[in-house]
């Protein structure tokens, strides 16, 4: 019930793509060489060594037991065993070289690919990062760029390994054809069975076991996580929270461990029937080496070659196989990685796209705009009509649930709407990349999130050849934090969080929202947006915190986004929300007068701002 259920969902997954094995191995062999070129010699190399290994010492007994047999002299065996020894010698030293010059090459070049993962996730719609099955998208792309062994580095090493292992195939070829070809046709089919079985298990447990498993490690990672987490610590051992949360992740270590051991069954079946063809070829190989030698068709030296070279020939064969069921089995992974990259859109998809022209005011207007989240039954914003005019201070007020912070969203393009159009300047803003379209603003959200970086490009949000240190350090003064940055030791280039250094700076609620109003001062962007970012403060200190930033910013745009209206008396306009609908827009008096939601609502705040 189970796997026909997982199955009807990945059938209707809309961001799984597939790619044939060819063009996985073009894309990940074609990036690995393009970035090391020196691969087009030192692989080669290690293919030709590869059969000069296998089959040395196999030539080498022949030999000895000939010399043995014709009672050569001691001193031409010994002769003979130098120059082998000088061959494995040198083989050895190159294989040597080959890997060390590899390994550390594939990991380079996965380094690469997470890089591009990385900057697909950043760069692609903000919606699709509340979206469950974006994410176990993502984290099953992340698990084909997680190890050595596995997706696109497993991938390279793989696809070499089968290179040097069909050489191997190649020259015992070779050597058993000389003998008998059925026992080549008989290590072939046994080979091909044992493939088979490989492969369909790989298929299967990817499928049923591994691909269920995204949506698991998501889960996972979010529990390792909020046991760890600093700012969780405080009400796990508030609220006695321990037990609840180790229950959860025992529930969680369950559901994989069901699922580990189905995989491990199916495993065991297939390594069982490994064995048993294994032992059936071996049965063949001596019943027909055995009946050559004894009708005078094979020396007891050559028949030792065969045997040996039977058993090298299958060994490689059958890992030849398995390494293309490797392949396969990782080439699903590769799809899983590719298929996230090209899902959806992001910046660099817009190739193309116009920038936002400069102008000296911007002009936003918002037409039939509604929206709705993605699987809600609700939308969240309905028939939104509203112009913010260049230099405007508007007031987005309403209480929690409003739709304020939707409509911030949506005026910042992190969401497209649902119905309806914005426009800039009467441009629809779809027409823009995002990137210029995002340069226009200077956002301060109610959430400020801190970066393990030192403190000034915590304000800079560049790296250091790019961050103007005086002023960013002016910023900071301005938004109140001056006499914290002369108390630090280290002052603008301390550390922040304890991540990176134990010593590391993390700051209040307040004090982060202070550095959120730094980093927009330092933007220096047309339009202001403060989407609540005073709500750790009391509500006289935030009239007195707006007051002070609405000075600061000049003749900008601003917005400010509040449930409690200490931000509206020096604003021209107020829009008040309620239920996802603006029910009213006008200057404060005129919404007084009206004697509607918002003066019902300034009333009962009234005595927070009563001097």
């Amino acid at each position: 019930m189970l796997e026909n259920k997982n199955e009807e969902e990945r059938k209707n997954e809309p961001i799984k793509k597939e790619y044939s094995l060819w063009s996985n191995l073009g894309m990940i062999f074609g990036h690995m060489l393009h970035c090391h070129k020196v691969l087009y010699i030192i692989i080669p190399m290690g293919i030709l060594i590869t059969p000069v290994m296998s089959y040395l010492w196999t030539f080498l007994s022949k030999i000895v037991i000939e010399y043995i047999m014709a009672e050569k002299e001691l001193q031409d065996m010994l002769l003979l065993v130098g120059i082998f020894f000088s061959i494995q010698a040198a083989s050895t030293c190159l294989n040597t070289f080959y890997w060390s010059m590899n390994w550390y090459r594939y990991i380079a070049t996965r380094m690469d690919f997470m890089i591009q993962l990385n900057r697909k996730v950043m760069t692609m719609k903000f919606e699709y990062l509340e979206n469950p099955k974006v994410m176990d998208a993502f984290k099953k792309a992340q698990n084909a760029c997680g190890n050595n062994d596995d997706g696109v580095e497993g991938m390279m090493r793989t696809g070499v390994d089968a290179m040097a292992n069909l050489a191997v195939v190649i020259v015992g070829v070779l050597i058993m054809g000389t003998l008998n070809p059925w026992i080549i046709l008989l290590l072939t089919i046994t080979s091909f069975l044992s493939f088979i079985s490989n492969d369909r298990a790989n298929a299967y447990t990817k499928r049923t076991v591994w691909d269920v498993l995204a949506n698991w490690s998501r889960k996972n990672d979010y529990m390792m996580n909020v046991t760890t987490d600093f700012s969780a610590a405080k009400d796990i051992r508030m609220f006695s929270l321990s037990k609840w949360l180790l229950n959860k992740k025992g529930k969680l270590d369950e559901y994989r461990y069901e699922l580990q051991k189905k995989h491990e069954r199916v495993w065991c079946l297939v390594g069982l029937l490994d064995n048993l063809t294994w032992a059936l070829s071996q049965i063949g190989v001596y019943a027909i080496i055995i009946y050559e030698v004894l009708q005078g068709g094979v020396t007891v030296a050559n028949a030792f070659l065969y045997v040996s070279t039977a058993t090298t020939f299958y060994q490689y064969v059958n890992t030849v196989l398995k390494n293309l069921a490797s392949l396969r089995k990782m080439s699903r992974q590769v799809c899983d990685f590719r298929s996230f990259l090209d899902f959806g859109e992001g910046q660099e998809t817009e190739e193309g796209m116009k920038s936002v022209p400069h102008s000296e005011q911007y002009e936003f207007q918002f037409e039939n705009v509604s929206f709705r989240y993605p699987n809600a039954e609700k939308y969240a914003l309905r028939d939104l009509n509203i112009t913010l005019a260049g230099g405007e201070r508007l007031a987005v007020v309403g209480l929690n649930g409003a739709g304020k912070s939707t409509f911030i969203k949506l005026l910042l393009r992190l969401y497209e709407p649902t119905e309806g159009r914005i426009l800039l300047n009467g441009t629809d803003i779809r027409e823009y990349d995002r990137e210029s379209y995002f340069n226009l603003f200077a956002p301060v959200f109610q959430e400020v999130y801190q970066f393990a970086f030192p403190l000034v490009e915590n304000v800079s949000m560049a790296p250091p050849k790019l961050t103007d240190e005086k002023r960013a350090d002016r910023c900071l003064d301005m938004a109140g934090l001056k006499e914290k940055v002369a108390s630090l030791p280290k002052g603008i280039h301390t550390e922040m969080l304890k991540i990176i250094e134990d010593d590391g700076l993390d700051f209040s609620g307040g004090e982060k929202q202070k550095l959120a109003l730094a980093r927009a001062l330092y933007k220096d962007a047309a339009i202001i947006v403060l989407d609540e970012p005073t709500a750790a403060l009391d509500a006289l200190a935030e009239y007195e915190l707006y007051q002070n930033f609405d000075s600061m910013i000049g003749n900008k745009t601003a917005v400010y986004i509040s449930h409690r209206l200490s931000s509206t008396r020096f604003c021209q306009h107020i829009a008040m929300f309620v239920g996802g609908k603006m029910v009213e827009y006008g200057t404060h008096d005129s919404l007084m007068d009206a004697n509607g939601a918002y003066a019902e609502m300034f009333h009962v705040q009234a005595q927070y701002y009563t001097d």
